[in-house]
């Protein structure tokens, strides 16, 4: 099952290899050719990541209002995501993809017999005899990963002597593979003690071992420069000290990682992993140049319209309220049967009303009891703001102050709390005269408790 799914990768490799008849150019294009079909799926993730990020004013401001109530905000957040039309989890789903690949390459890579090439086993097997017999090659006492690159490195060595001490016997698929690039061979692994195990002398020997040695930290300082430049060009969400810190981690982690991944791995995946970080920061360059200007023009757009319902809700509200006041309003034929019997109730309560205020009034007339006009006690069209009994010298003339007190009591009795004649003019000047009267009564009380 393994060998169907990285079949492609291998068709792949093999057609750039013949294309170019050099290997490391053949891993360079793997991976544009890769970065190239991930472009869409990319791009779609890079852009729900920035329309995300330019939503954080908004959340913070959703996480303000809604505190200690994380059902109320998860369900608002949701609401604003589906309003902007953004995915939160979209971003993180498709940079997921280029780990499978990259492990589908690796078997490529590490085995390029037979999951590059499709040779049989049992010539794996002939061609390991044959170089044992002619004293080239040791079986390890312990599984060798990489022992087919071994072989295959040293077919492309002895390739007369494999195709004459093997004829009849090669599988039509063998190829022989250089795996040379640069100098380098790309079937080597890195070695981070080559130092003490290298022959200074001979610039043929030290030179591709120090290329092989410098290749996991070019690998690790590109894997860092691409999140930084990633990190630099675009707008950062919120995170509090944790998350900060986690993410300030794993961005140191993850290169130094790739130093330690390139130094088991053969040097191809080296150079794959440098390829790709290249590409990923040109793509990531020029996506952001593009998304940003269209994300401008979108928000734009948004917001006009957003303003444009604004204004019309407006323009409909001052236009209803215009109507209402010429009496021209229209009974709303998709008022709830719920709002039109509220209506009718408040209706029949202020029907009520009117009637038990006439009816008061009848019964003070019959027993010959007059009402002034405007309470003293009145503030705007609140008649007994300052108390039903409530009488203004009561301070002054403290002897006269029970006997009134207790007719403005009577006075008041059943009187309307609400005076429905009071314009919004008077309103205001009452509300200024309350605010001097109680003024000048404080006054006066703090004065007559001086003298006495």
């Amino acid at each position: 099952m393994w060998k169907t799914i990285t079949k492609p990768f291998a068709w792949l490799m093999i057609w750039l290899y013949n294309l170019t008849g050099s290997y490391g150019w053949a891993i360079i294009l793997f991976a544009l050719a890769v970065n190239l079909v991930l472009a869409p799926f990319m791009a779609k993730s890079k852009k729900s990541m920035m329309r995300s990020t330019r939503l954080q004013p908004k959340i913070q401001e959703l996480q303000r209002r809604h505190e200690g109530n994380q059902q109320k905000l998860n369900a608002e957040m949701q609401k604003l995501y589906r309003e902007e039309g953004v995915n939160p989890m979209s971003g993180c789903l498709w940079s997921l993809i280029p780990f499978p690949i990259l492990i589908a390459l690796y078997s490529v890579i590490r085995m390029p017999m037979t999951r590059m090439m499709f040779v049989a086993d049992d010539f794996v097997t002939t061609l390991q005899n044959f170089f044992v017999e002619k004293g080239l090659y040791t079986i390890p006492e312990r599984a060798d990963a990489y022992a087919e690159i071994k072989l295959t490195k040293l077919a492309h060595e002895n390739w007369d002597l494999v195709q004459s001490g093997l004829a009849g016997k090669i599988d039509p698929h063998f190829l022989n593979i250089d795996f040379s690039f640069l100098g380098l061979n790309l079937g080597d692994q890195p070695r981070w003690n080559f130092f003490a195990n290298t022959d200074w002398s001979d610039v043929h020997v030290w030179l591709p071992a120090l290329g092989l040695f410098l290749i996991p930290f070019i690998s690790a300082l590109l894997s860092w420069l691409s999140m930084k430049i990633s990190t630099a060009t675009n707008p950062q969400m919120a995170q509090d000290s944790q998350a900060a810190a986690t993410t300030k981690s794993m961005n140191m982690m993850m290169p130094l990682m790739s130093v330690w991944i390139c130094f088991i791995m053969p040097a191809a995946m080296g150079i794959y992993w440098i390829a790709n970080s290249v590409f990923g920061i040109a793509r990531d360059y020029i996506l952001t140049k593009v998304f940003k200007k269209q994300l401008d023009i979108e928000d734009a757009e948004r917001k006009a319209a957003r303003d444009a319902r604004e204004w019309e809700i407006e323009r409909q509200h001052e236009e209803t309220e215009r109507l209402r006041a010429e009496g021209k309003t229209e009974k709303n034929v998709n008022t709830s049967k719920k709002k039109i019997q509220a209506n009718e109730k408040q209706k029949s309560d202020e029907r009520k009303a009117a009637l038990e205020r006439a009816e008061r009034a009848e019964r003070r007339e019959r027993l010959g009891v007059k009402e002034a006009e405007k309470p003293a006690s009145q503030v705007g069209n609140r008649r007994y703001a300052r108390g039903r009994a409530y009488v203004p010298d009561r301070f002054t003339n403290p002897e006269n102050a029970e006997e009134a007190t207790a007719a403005a009591a009577l006075a008041s009795e059943d009187g309307a709390s609400i005076d429905e004649t009071v314009e919004e003019t008077e309103l205001a000047a009452e509300t200024v005269n309350e605010a001097v009267e109680t003024a000048e009564a404080a006054v006066e009380a703090a004065a007559e408790s001086a003298e006495e």
